[in-house]
């Protein structure tokens, strides 16, 4: 696979409700959005982040140019990614990996078998699951769960609730970029909207998303003053 044909963008935006100024927060030396940089380039050179701050553009200047300004109103990553993706001219069939902000610890084989998958398999979307660590996951609302039929597609996907073997979502997708132009000029669903979940919208609507599962550990990405904490020591204990 020719790696000019992928581009992994990285929405990050500066208006975290939990986290103030969440991408900027320190993690041992570097910031959080650092991080998640640094970390996607042992995938690709072909690294975007997607932001509304020049704050975030500054703080990234020492690691990379490959900046996009876009616009604050965006009410998900994926509407962020693609006025980046429009932005950059990509071709139609640029598979586009959108990179969650907040995940500075996914393991590279995660990614790699990613992009892997999706070009095994006829999807218009590729995400990523894990399994449940434990009880406290299924009653975390910041804890998404994902229901997956027998050809590891996506049925559902909920915050808490009662869904059949249900497996931990990580905040990961993949399309290419004639797809992701499509999803977002859907109009949001009720649901989107209700649940803050923006692949409803693209179930709500069929299009299929290919679950990529990953059995091995993955770092929480950060959400609250705990996770930052825990990210701190798990870089301590690497």
């Amino acid at each position: 696979m020719n790696r000019d044909e992928i581009c992994i963008i990285i929405p990050s935006r500066i208006g975290s409700t939990r986290l103030k100024n969440k991408p900027l927060l320190d993690i041992n030396g570097k910031t959080l959005i650092q991080r998640v940089v640094i970390n996607a380039l042992n995938i690709t050179e072909n690294v975007y982040v997607a932001t509304d701050s020049g704050l975030i553009k500054d703080n990234l200047k020492q690691i990379t140019n490959n900046v996009v300004m876009t616009s604050p109103e965006h009410i998900s990553g994926t509407d962020r990614v693609c006025e980046a993706a429009n932005k950059l001219n990509l071709d139609d069939n640029t598979f586009i990996l959108n990179l969650q902000g907040d995940e500075p610890f996914l393991p590279n084989e995660l990614i790699s078998n990613v992009i892997n998958d999706y070009f095994k398999n006829l999807s218009n979307v590729i995400t990523v699951s894990t399994n449940i660590s434990s009880d406290e996951d299924l009653k975390n609302p910041n804890c998404v769960l994902v229901e997956i039929d027998n050809n590891n597609y996506a049925t559902s996907f909920v915050r808490t609730g009662s869904i059949k073997n249900p497996k931990r979502h990580v905040g990961i997708y993949g399309y290419n970029f004639k797809t992701l132009n499509h999803l977002v000029n859907l109009d949001p669903t009720k649901n989107e909207l209700k649940y803050k979940l923006e692949q409803l919208r693209f179930l709500e609507n069929n299009y299929s998303i290919y679950v990529s599962h990953y059995n091995e550990y993955i770092p929480d990405g950060i959400d609250t003053e705990d996770d930052l904490k825990a990210a701190s020591d798990y870089l301590l204990n690497k």
